[in-house]
């Protein structure tokens, strides 16, 4: 998420954001919310999360955008680490006469935009876990047919979870146990994440939703290389953050190649009457936050 404020007079007259590859970026849909609200952008000033592009990509150079807009002085938090970018929109906003200032509120500009950060550095998408457990620490309960156990509640903070993410994984099994859908349903999104299936002896149904509902799937056969090789791959692809919402083979595949940085356990006060416990290692994180999802006790672990 990169977000953009105009403010003129000291008052704020527009607010943008840009949250999904291809969409506005921050700086175009602030410019087009004070057009649409009838407030003239001359003389105002853009707070920016996110150092301003100076070159054509999906959309055209932010800087342009604020040029045209008439934006006197524009505030800073981070610069961009892409190495189109890296110092070349502030550059080219002071080569135009364009008051520029840096670094405020820094640390939480690079906190809310973390997963590009991180993808700008590794080339890599941030890879999440979300898994749920019942009382016992068990991942399913065999007496039962395929579906979830956790509250309505705690499904929506899942949606919205998957919303945020430009992909959503799961191995094989969870596929011919759940036959899921892995799209984003609950709460409003005006895309779908890409869901990446991991396949390698190629066992799942040819009518399985993931291959058959329309939406963008990666099915991965006998491409599949190994976890690093795929997580380049969806780097070369710009997938900024990965949801793994596999079983605990696939999550536990991620946890023993350290490649997860975030982990979110999701513990419901259900019983299994036949249980799959299922234990995590995951002593690597040093930082825990504890959260309600509904009736569900939340624990998220990052580094």
């Amino acid at each position: 998420m990169v977000g953009c404020v105009l403010v003129k007079d000291d008052i704020v007259i527009a607010e943008g954001w840009h949250d999904h590859l291809g969409g506005l970026h921050a700086e175009q849909m602030a410019i087009h919310d004070a057009e649409e609200k009838g407030h003239n952008t001359n003389g105002a000033t853009a707070y920016v999360t996110l150092e301003p592009c100076n070159h054509f990509g999906r959309t055209p150079p932010c800087t342009e955008a604020l040029l045209w807009a008439g934006i006197s002085k524009v505030v800073v938090a981070h610069g961009d680490p892409n190495p189109l970018v890296r110092g070349n929109g502030i550059a080219a906003l002071e080569e135009a006469g364009i008051k520029v200032e840096s670094g405020l509120l820094r640390q939480e500009a690079a906190e809310q935009m973390r997963e590009f950060l991180h993808w700008c550095e590794h080339r890599r998408p941030y890879v999440t876990v979300k898994i749920a457990i019942d009382a016992n620490g068990s991942v399913d309960d065999l007496s039962q047919g395929a579906g979830r156990f956790t509250s309505e509640a705690c499904l929506k903070k899942v949606h919205e979870l998957r919303k945020d993410c430009c992909a959503i994984l799961v191995g094989a099994n969870t596929v011919i146990r759940d036959n899921p859908s892995l799209t984003v349903r609950l709460v409003d999104s005006e895309r779908q994440p890409i869901r990446v299936v991991i396949d390698p002896n190629n066992r799942i149904a040819a009518n399985s939703k993931l291959l058959t509902d329309g939406f963008a799937t990666r099915h991965l056969s006998d491409d599949f290389r190994g976890l690093p090789a795929m997580l380049d791959m969806l780097g070369d692809l710009e997938i900024q953050r990965l949801l793994v919402e596999g079983g605990p083979t696939t999550i536990n595949y991620f946890l023993e190649e350290n490649l997860v940085d975030e982990f979110i356990l999701v513990q419901s006060k259900a019983n299994h009457a036949s249980p799959v416990p299922a234990s995590f290692e995951l002593s690597a994180f040093s930082h825990t936050e504890e959260e309600k999802w509904g009736e569900e006790s939340v624990t998220i672990y990052t580094r």
